[in-house]
């Protein structure tokens, strides 16, 4: 890690990379609750992308606002709103599984989403920051390791709670646990002091008000470029994240319990070793030519699913875990790494992007109502090339 992070600020990095595993933890979750949601309310898959669009609803509202109040606060007050906005979500849902509301279960997700953007925003950024910037996607893919972490156990805890018979799938427990664990984990951000990160003389001069540094931002291409990718690749992770049970149930593959256990410690455990391994990669090969590599294998992947060809389809989708893991961490830290001051205002646009997820989401359920849930993954498959393109077009700059 010394070699990632400045020996002053190994702390901070710790204590910020536990928000990592924490969003991880609360989105995952996500992805059960359209199966479950879809059983107990007696929704159709289209319906029930509606838990994916309401949070990110969350993240496209807040993620401006997110930033504006980090910019202007630091970065401590910004994780503490946002752990306090997390926790208010994940305890409506005390009220909403009492009245069995989705409108209830909805407007907690839209809060949850706006606790966690503040998160985001605040945490992507300053993760990258903590050491040389030509380490940045590889220390951030570090801290993103973490939040595959969070990602394996959702699955598999909540999942398993909610489709065991001993549980009557009482959303509200496991809800009413994270809100808890979140406020405790507020209060212990509010007593520590985050080092702001210094700036350089010309990004300090080079500071004209938000206002500026925001069309400054919209004058870059490469900032153009890499939020465009960003809400492309949150197209096809949330996406598939989201319909994974559907899929793994769909043809009798496995029942919607294993199927929790499968993208647990299958295809998300694959997702975290690969972030891992990423990282150390990144550390020894440039960044643009990992990802390049990356998106073309998930190219491949998602097209071999919706060519529904049995084991092939199935190995394709596990490759689109692996290959699509070290993507976020990297198109950020490639799209941020000369945004100077305007870094926080850099981040809080690229934390919109997973908006994309909740179109992705309602692409691949409408595609599915209508056709197949394999040939739904056209649509992941569509967003994984303009990945590649972006790749692409970076590794032709450097040339």
């Amino acid at each position: 890690m010394s070699r990632l992070v400045k020996r002053q600020y190994i702390i901070p990095f710790i204590l910020i990379t536990s928000l990592f595993f924490t969003w991880g933890f609360a989105r995952a979750i996500l992805d059960v609750l359209n199966k479950h949601f879809q059983e107990s309310l007696s929704i159709s898959i289209t319906q029930s992308t509606l838990i994916q669009a309401t949070t990110y609803l969350g993240y496209f509202l807040m993620a401006l606002p997110a930033g504006i109040l980090i910019t202007r606060l630091g970065y401590r007050n910004g994780v503490v709103t946002g752990l306090l906005l997390f926790a208010a979500g994940s305890l409506l849902f005390i009220p909403g599984a009492g009245y069995m509301s989705f409108p209830i279960f909805l407007v907690a997700l839209f809060v949850i989403g706006c606790g966690l953007v503040f998160l985001e925003t605040a945490a992507n950024p300053y993760a990258a920051e903590l050491g040389d910037k030509a380490t940045a996607a590889s220390r951030l893919n570090l801290a993103q390791s973490f939040n595959g972490l969070g990602c394996i156990l959702a699955p598999v805890l909540v999942g398993g709670f909610l489709f065991s018979e001993e549980s009557n799938g009482n959303i509200a427990v496991p809800y009413t646990i994270m809100g808890t664990a979140v406020l405790i984990m507020a209060i212990v951000f509010s007593r520590v002091k985050l080092p702001e990160i210094t700036i350089s003389d010309s990004d300090r001069r080079n500071d004209e008000g938000i206002s500026k540094s925001i069309a400054s931002l919209w004058k870059n291409p490469r900032f153009r470029a890499g939020l465009f990718a960003l809400f492309c690749y949150e197209i096809a992770e949330i996406s598939i994240n989201s319909l994974f049970i559907n899929y793994a149930t769909s043809d009798g593959w496995m029942d919607k319990a294993a199927a929790s256990v499968v993208l647990s410690f299958g295809a998300l455990g694959l997702f975290m070793a690969a972030r891992v391994g990423g990282s150390w990669i990144m550390s020894k090969v440039a960044a643009e030519k990992v990802l390049f590599v990356c998106a073309v294998m998930t190219v491949a992947g998602a097209v071999a699913v919706t060519m529904d060809a049995g084991w092939v389809s199935k190995a394709g989708l596990f490759a689109c875990y692996a290959f699509e893991a070290i993507m976020f961490p990297t198109i950020f830290a490639l799209t941020i790494v000369n945004a100077g001051k305007s870094v926080k205002m850099a981040s809080s646009f690229l934390m919109m992007t997973p908006i994309g997820g909740a179109v992705g989401t309602f692409l691949m359920g409408l595609t599915a109502d209508h056709t197949s849930m394999s040939f739904a993954f056209i649509v992941p498959a569509i967003a994984y090339g303009v990945v590649l393109i972006f790749a692409s077009s970076i590794l032709k700059s450097k040339k």
